[in-house]
């Protein structure tokens, strides 16, 4: 898989080598070379908007990268067979299960250690790339909104909101795909995404009215 990860490798060439190092060795045995070629294209598309949400996630780098890889990892070696439209929102009901997992082990070092992980650094002023679904107040809340904005707002959302947030409106599931991926009810994902857009708008309407 030597032509994965090209588009991590712009922005931040001192993380995505590991990435890239990592997922290239593993192979899909008795694959296809035409579904070898097309799983790569797919991890290369897939991969800088997953390490994105991962970041925003953990609010750590390194960490992100471990989850990705992962992620990544898991897709290939055991879903490498299943048919291709199947593959984006297998990869991220995977990444979210493993940002879950994430969290749930943090929470666990906390209480034993009685300790939390400093946050790890942002793309300032990066732009957000997401996927333009229905019109609403969330696709407004994005129109301007950067990378260091959203991690800020969003540490105020509980990781379920800001799985959803980032699914619907990021990612562009709809509200049927992000149930399936987050193993929720839709009526869920449509109280959490509501939930969270008021949170994110209200924040980032205090902070405008502070900063005018």
């Amino acid at each position: 898989m030597g032509r994965m990860c090209g588009l991590m490798t712009t922005g931040t060439p001192d993380v995505y080598p590991g990435l890239c190092a990592s997922v290239a060795s593993t192979e899909v045995h008795g694959r296809v070379e035409n579904r070898q070629v097309k799983l790569e294209k797919f991890l290369a598309v897939v991969e800088r908007p997953a390490f994105r949400m991962a970041v925003i996630a953990v609010k750590n780098p390194d960490d992100a990268l471990d989850i990705v890889q992962d992620a990544m990892i898991k897709l290939v070696e055991k879903y490498a067979a299943r048919p291709e439209p199947e593959w984006r929102p297998l990869f991220f009901t995977i990444l979210q299960s493993k940002i879950t997992d994430h969290h749930r082990r943090r929470t666990l070092t906390h209480r034993i250690f009685g300790f939390r992980d400093s946050a790890g650094g942002s793309d300032e002023g990066d732009t957000l790339d997401y996927v333009d679904s229905t019109a609403g107040p969330e696709d407004k809340l994005l129109e301007s909104l950067t990378i260091e904005r959203l991690e800020d707002a969003l540490e105020a959302l509980s990781i379920r909101q800001q799985q959803v947030f980032m699914l619907r409106t990021w990612q562009g599931f709809s509200v049927a795909e992000t149930a399936r991926i987050l193993k929720l009810s839709e009526g869920s994902v449509k109280t959490h995404l509501s939930r969270a857009t008021a949170a994110l708008l209200q924040a980032l309407q205090a902070e405008d009215n502070h900063a005018g």
